[in-house]
């Protein structure tokens, strides 16, 4: 049901000449201040004293009320309303226009009559901004008309409208609040809408106000619930210990299917300024991670400023200055902030012509962003004391290493040397100078590994090939020997820092890997900045070879899967081959991303 206009479909009506039945009722005027229980008595009320032609119909009303009120979604509360009007006043079609939040529009349309295929020929469904059903909206009064189309704010029907003429328009009140309007369209016997059709429909739109009542608080309920879950989901990944990464993509994945929004995007501060996409919950996220939106956006200082930012339509709002706006309608963007610092943001996008953001759905999310921000704040404490601890055994180690090994190794070296002088015999000193010079070998790598082991974070580089060496050193001492490294092509200067991030990860992934899994007594790694994709991008890659035992068949692959998600969600690719063991022996893990 609806009229042509440029943007939806319309139609409410306003009674021209209503007929003349024997002895009509007085008409009702709206009970505004009524509530929903005093307005069913008073509508019932009216109907005392009539004909026996409404008489005889309020056993129907009764038990439309009755199917009225059952069942609590809210949807189906409104379907079940709009067929049990049709049904009460013999009209063809039915439809309940549900006003928006700020009451100038509508926020739905559900319709009954119409064949889904005639539906989906108009298009878009009306939003009540102008024509019959805009003036409805601003003038909530039961309306009659015999002819709608001869009311001159009536704009025409879209092709493939169902023809309507005789109309019937009652406003729905929910808590004396007005919910929508009831709308009724062409009389199945081919008359008009009457004095008792009025009545009968203004009482099922009482009993309809409380039916939907009763469905939004449940609604409400239910979603509160399933918000106060994500929650729960979220607090649980950022302090189960694992991977940060993983735990801000849990944020992002529960934000969009609790926002039911196109993406769910985690945002953190950047070096340089601004905001970085860290976590991205998508049908494409490679697409946004990793851009910044730059610090002179206006949306980046209120968020950072612990503001929230609502958006109607991405792609028209000024304030929204990156590429990926266009791509986007309604928004959320919220702080990360918790015991006043601004950890972040968290955005949550509806696809372009979404439905816009409630203001429910805006409280739920702001307490969810609120709750992930002291999640996050209580992780990073719980990683902060973790660090400490893995530091002060790090120095402890560190300094047994000096202390006691280097020191013992150092002796022995000394005695070699003393017996390598007392001795005659040639292939004795040549043994004993070899021994030597392996022990000394053994101090410098001892060393390299107690400096390694004694390094702060802020003390690290920032180049790729310094952090790639790090790593390798670190590597040395669970394995118990150096593995080999080669640089290709100018790594520092092309690796971006996203990639590099993500390639260091890889790295410390397949190392760990070769040491708990491979048995391996040797290790290339190898960084080559130099490779092109199959689509012409250039791109990084890591190989890490061994010639240890090998992957075994059925055996765990999450490390693996970890390396290849990394990879994709940069647009790269992660795989596996035969080691450098003889004939194949062991396993060469390739991980690499564009540039």
């Amino acid at each position: 049901m609806s009229e042509q206009d440029p943007n939806h479909p319309e139609h409410a009506h306003r009674p021209d000449q209503p007929p003349k039945p024997p002895k009509p009722p007085e008409p009702l005027e709206p009970q505004d201040s009524l509530d929903s229980l005093d307005a069913a008595t008073e509508a019932t009320r009216s109907l005392q004293g009539l004909s026996t032609e409404l008489t005889a119909r309020v056993p129907r009303l009764l038990e439309a009320m009755r199917s009225v009120g059952t069942g609590l979604e809210l949807h189906s509360t409104l379907d079940r309303i709009c067929e049990t009007a049709a049904e009460l006043a013999h009209a063809h079609y039915a439809a309940i226009g549900v006003v928006d939040e700020e009451g100038k529009g509508l926020s739905d349309f559900v319709t009954y009559g119409v064949p889904e295929t005639v539906a989906r020929g108009i298009g878009r469904r009306p939003d009540g901004q102008r024509g019959l059903l805009g003036a409805l909206i601003q003038e909530p009064h039961p309306l009659r008309m015999a002819d709608l189309t001869s009311d001159p704010r009536f704009a025409g029907f879209p092709p493939g409208h169902p023809l309507m003429r005789t109309f019937l328009g009652v406003p729905i009140r929910v808590q004396g609040e007005i919910f929508g309007n009831l709308y009724l369209a062409e009389k199945a016997d081919g008359g008009e809408f009457n004095d008792y059709d009025l009545h009968m429909v203004r009482v099922l739109a009482t009993e309809a106000g409380i039916a939907i009542g009763n469905a939004r608080l449940y609604e409400a309920a239910r979603q509160r619930e399933r918000w106060i879950d994500g929650s729960v989901a979220v607090t649980t990944a950022l302090l189960s210990g694992g991977d940060a990464d993983d735990a801000l993509s849990v944020v992002a994945e529960q934000a969009r299917h609790l926002a039911g929004s196109a993406a769910g995007i985690v945002l953190l501060p950047a070096e340089d300024g601004g905001l970085e996409i860290v976590a991205v919950s998508a049908d494409d996220p490679s697409a946004s991670l990793g851009v910044i939106i730059p610090a002179h956006s206006p949306v980046v200082a209120r968020l950072l400023n612990g503001e929230a930012v609502f958006v109607a339509d991405s792609a028209t709002d000024s304030r929204m200055i990156t590429r990926l706006a266009d791509r986007f309608g309604p928004s959320m963007m919220l702080p990360l902030h918790s015991g006043g610092r601004v950890l972040g943001a968290l955005a949550t996008p509806r696809a372009r012509g979404g439905r816009p953001f409630t203001e429910t759905e805006r409280t739920l999310a702001t307490q969810f962003a609120s709750q992930a921000a002291l999640a996050l704040m209580m992780a990073e404490a719980q990683r902060d004391r973790e660090r400490l601890a893995v530091y002060e055994d790090r120095d402890r180690i560190a300094r047994d290493l000096h202390d006691l090994v280097i020191q013992r190794l150092f002796a022995t070296g000394m005695m070699l040397e003393s017996a390598q002088r007392r001795s005659d015999v040639p292939e004795v000193q040549t043994g004993v100078g070899r021994a030597v010079d392996e022990l000394d070998v053994t101090i410098q790598e001892i060393r390299t590994a107690i400096f390694a082991l004694q390094q702060e974070p802020a003390e690290a580089p920032s180049g790729l090939r310094t952090r790639v060496l790090r790593e390798i050193n670190m590597a040395a001492v669970p394995l118990g020997f150096k593995p080999s490294h080669r640089f290709l092509g100018p790594v520092d200067s092309l690796v971006g820092e996203l990639t590099g991030k993500n390639l260091i990860a890889a790295l410390r992934e397949a190392l760990s890997n070769a040491f708990r899994h491979a048995d391996a007594a040797r290790i290339d790694v190898v960084v080559d900045a130099t490779v092109t994709l199959p689509d012409g991008r250039d791109a990084v890659r890591l190989s890490v070879a061994d010639d240890g035992v090998g992957i075994p068949a059925g055996g765990r692959r999450s490390g693996l899967r970890n390396l290849a998600r990394r990879a994709e969600s940069l647009g790269g690719a992660s795989w596996f081959g035969p080691g450098i063991g003889e004939e194949g022996a062991g396993t060469t893990v390739v991980w690499q991303a564009p540039l």
